[in-house]
């Protein structure tokens, strides 16, 4: 099998600006980015919103949106590498798959309020612009690539199958690298979606916790290139972070809500452990979903039972550091787990990402090895090399990540 191999990860979200600064906050349980909003009809959330100051005032799209400055202000920081890339394969050989569920809401309501008014459009909206492929159709405009496009919108398993359908791009010989990731964002529409299904919490999130009830959302950005070539992405300074394996699966069992079973998850887990060849005793910490919900969390804890059996493997939800970032979070999630691999190759105490919670353990669930702040220093495993990430989305698409070094 033709090995694919990560670059470091650009990530852009309410707590970082950065992989280092993201690293950063969720090994110190760093809340400081999840802070109340305000939604356009007058009521209070919490969520993790990226600082306007830190965008530009407008992005180089043809089709200026917030999601698309936190798009490039992302971008740039692999820049260097997609540049290289091009040299080294040409714009015909490279690809572009992004994970997103926002589209175009920031025009769409400023367009139908002024057509329920005047019974016309501007002048300057299109419906190109509330397409779903626009957040991918941007990069390849703005880097001039020519390779596979693709926008995936399975909601918050979105960027997993996008790094999913990256590398299948790569080992099938349609491209030798493939700008891979997701942007998403907390914006009113969805704030407000979401409280309409009541799952939003009127506290952050407090995943697994038998006081949980509810997400808190956030906006995100995190992307890759992966490519067949480790020597393109290398970085001196860290280890080349292979994406060993992949497993994907859908139950089905509801429009929102997953099967209470677990089954749909534990396959998608089984499925990327049996296809990186590798046993659950081999993984050495897994970033959950947890998104804080009674039912997902209900169902990932038997999941997460099941396929690990007796072996209690480190684990966290990182969501209320981050926010839930929707179509952004099966790579944020991925690019905190390369930080864990990458970072713990240079120092002998080992740290993985907390999950802040209030430790109060849910008797109805199984009883999960969950990485708190009491015990925040990791002496075991002895090795942290291999990362399993979690994404389990409305519908039942459900997608798990095997990232790790041989």
């Amino acid at each position: 099998m033709l090995p694919v191999y990560f670059s470091k990860p650009a990530v852009l979200a309410s707590c970082a600006n950065s992989s280092e600064e993201l690293w950063l906050a969720v090994t110190s349980g760093n809340q400081s980015g999840i802070k109340k909003v305000t939604a356009l009809n007058g009521k209070e959330f919490f969520a993790g919103r990226i600082n306007e100051e830190v965008l530009s005032e407008k992005s180089t799209a043809r089709y200026d949106m917030r999601i698309l400055r936190i798009e490039e202000k992302c971008l740039l920081q692999i820049e260097d590498v997609i540049f290289k890339a091009k040299e080294l394969y040409g714009e015909n050989r490279i690809g572009v798959c992004v994970g997103s569920c926002d589209n175009g809401t920031e025009f769409s309501i400023a367009g139908h309020r002024k057509y329920f008014a005047n019974q016309d459009f501007s002048s300057d909206y299109s419906l190109e612009m509330q397409g779903a492929d626009y957040v991918s159709t941007f990069i390849a405009e703005k880097y001039d690539l020519k390779g596979p496009c693709m926008t995936f919108s399975t909601a918050c398993s979105s960027s997993a199958g996008a790094i999913i359908k990256a590398a299948e791009f790569i080992r099938s010989g349609i491209c030798d690298a493939v700008i891979c990731g997701g942007v998403d964002i907390a914006s009113d529409t969805t704030l407000l979606g979401f409280d309409s299904l009541e799952a939003i919490s009127s506290e952050i999130t407090n995943p697994f916790s038998k006081n949980r009830h509810g997400i808190t959302l956030g906006d995100a950005a995190s992307f890759f290139l992966l490519s067949k070539d480790s020597s393109l992405v290398k970085n001196d300074s860290e280890k080349v972070v292979e994406l060993l394996g992949y497993g994907e699966s859908a139950d089905a069992y509801h429009m929102t809500s997953p099967d209470p079973s677990g089954d749909g998850a534990k396959r998608a887990m089984q499925k990327a452990l049996d296809f990186a060849e590798l046993t659950a005793r081999d993984i050495d910490y897994v970033n959950l979903h947890g998104t804080g919900t009674k039912f997902n969390d209900s169902m990932e804890a038997k999941a997460l039972d099941s396929v690990f059996a007796s072996y209690k493997v480190p684990c966290s939800s990182t969501k209320p550091l981050t926010g839930h970032t929707l179509g952004a979070a099966g790579a944020l999630e991925a690019a905190i787990c390369y930080m864990a691999i990458t970072k713990n190759s240079k120092t002998e105490k080992k740290f993985l990402p907390l999950q802040v919670w209030d430790q109060k353990i849910d008797p109805e669930l199984p009883l999960l090895n969950i990485i708190s702040k009491s015990d925040m220093k990791i002496e075991e495993p002895s090795k942290i090399q291999i990362c399993m990430s979690n994404s389990f989305a409305f519908g039942g698409s459900n997608a798990s990540l095997i990232l790790g070094v041989r």
